[in-house]
């Protein structure tokens, strides 16, 4: 037990670390490239977070424990949103935080809470979804995939004319540079990589801790081993946040969670048969959750008027109170 909390400590200060540079070089591309942070955020630094979930969800997968890593995504995807709620209660922003551009952040969330809606509906659904394979993955999860790239395609043009908008003001404002744009690729590239390989080792350690406790896989990887591999994402969004990048931090969520929804595709790929018929239909638990938390903050951008009492914060509030009450539920289910 202690090796399994010291493996744990040492990877997760490795992401931590990691992690803040992802961010860094992140915010400089989009600066470089011109494409924005929140597409930026939610393709290239939702992508580069998600990987240990993919590393670690196919290990699981081809182990026999596809209920981990069903409970993994849905979880992560739980946990992100955690962490939005959590930093928006921990910033002061009056309405900064949840960014000039509430629309485009909308669509993203929008995009991700359809995504979640179409693997929970596969999910519960599945002697129809999963009843045929092409190239070994369910009709319903290509059906998924293809509504990723549709929805990129959206938030690519919606970036596209809110950087028209402001191309004005670019030509007065001359951003600060950092360098060749090569330099921010490579950091972000090798700042990535160390994620990808410092993410097993601390899923792999939360594994161990799991197994010693003697809670159900379906329990364990929508809690523990979620958080694992979500602290990518709670690291770079933190980090964005400092850097005052909140659209960078809001599409790193969102785009994380639409990213996990389509990491079923790889892990159907490697399952034998769909893995939508070898898992517990309590995921949809889970994946409704993070459908509500999600429609709740996109309502929050929306609004854009925040009245505090202390702490309290409504929105955000209310959206810890329901994924802390679907991850009680899910216990008592299992």
């Amino acid at each position: 037990m202690f090796s399994a909390f010291g493996q744990f400590a040492v990877s997760a200060v490795v992401i931590i670390f990691a992690g803040t540079y992802l961010s860094r070089f992140a915010d400089e591309i989009a600066e470089k490239t011109g494409f924005g942070r929140l597409l930026i955020g939610s393709i290239l630094l939702a992508g580069a977070t998600s990987l240990p979930e993919l590393t670690v969800d196919i290990s699981a997968v081809r182990a026999g424990m596809a209920d981990l890593a069903m409970g993994d995504l849905m979880g992560s995807s739980l946990f992100n949103l955690l962490i939005l709620a959590i930093l928006d209660l921990s910033s002061n922003s009056r309405g900064k935080m949840l960014s000039r551009q509430a629309a485009g952040h909308a669509l993203s969330g929008n995009v991700s809470a359809v995504l979640t809606a179409m693997v929970v509906l596969c999910l519960l659904a599945q002697p129809v979804s999963a009843h045929g394979e092409f190239l070994n993955i369910s009709y319903g999860l290509w059906a998924v995939l293809l509504l990723y790239l549709f929805g990129v395609r959206l938030i690519y043009f919606d970036q596209q004319v809110s950087s028209e908008k402001v191309a004005a003001q670019s030509l007065i404002e001359e951003p600060p540079q950092h360098g060749p744009l090569w330099t921010s690729i490579a950091g972000f590239l090798t700042a990535a990589l160390v994620i990808v390989f410092a993410g097993p080792f601390l899923s792999d350690s939360a594994g161990k801790i799991a197994e010693l406790s003697g809670l159900g896989k379906t329990f364990v990887g929508t809690t523990l081993v979620a958080f694992s591999t979500s602290l990518p994402e709670l690291v770079a969004s933190l980090a964005a946040l400092r850097m005052g990048a909140h659209d960078l931090a809001i599409g790193n969520v969102f785009g994380s969670n639409a990213f996990n929804m389509i990491l079923f595709v790889p892990l159907d790929a490697v399952h034998a048969g769909p893995i939508l018929s070898a898992v517990s239909p309590g995921h949809a638990v889970s994946g409704v959750a993070a459908i509500i938390a999600t429609l709740i903050v996109v309502l929050g951008q929306l609004y854009q008027v925040e009245r505090r009492r202390w702490l309290i914060e409504p929105d955000a509030t209310l959206v810890m109170v329901i994924i802390f009450g679907a991850l009680g539920v899910i216990y008592k289910l299992g």
